[in-house]
């Protein structure tokens, strides 16, 4: 049985701060995630960073969001939240389908 492709809509919110790794570096590391969830990635857009509307913590008033597009099937985004969840890198994941 094959299942069905779903359009996906992800943002996130990357924080670096205290690690080697640089921004594009994490964001390859979530785009080689997707896939090999079989994820199909249509885009990347980095907005830059922002400042949090509500600062949850004194000393991370702000934060880098990624936009990706991608297609995958109906499971991708548990799976995806799951691995990413371990991920000291990525601050917070926001998926919406469509």
């Amino acid at each position: 049985m094959k299942s069905s492709q779903r359009d996906y809509r992800a943002t996130f919110i990357l924080q670096n701060r205290g690690q080697e790794e640089t921004i594009e570096e994490i964001v390859e590391g979530v785009k080689q995630i997707i896939v090999e969830l079989r994820g199909n990635i249509s885009a990347v857009e980095n907005i830059g960073r922002r400042d949090f509307a509500r600062v949850t913590d004194r000393r991370l008033t702000g934060a880098n969001y990624v936009h990706v597009t991608f297609s995958g099937p109906a499971d991708v985004s548990g799976h995806l939240r799951e691995r990413l969840r371990l991920n000291a890198s990525v601050y917070r994941t926001f998926i919406q389908t469509g």
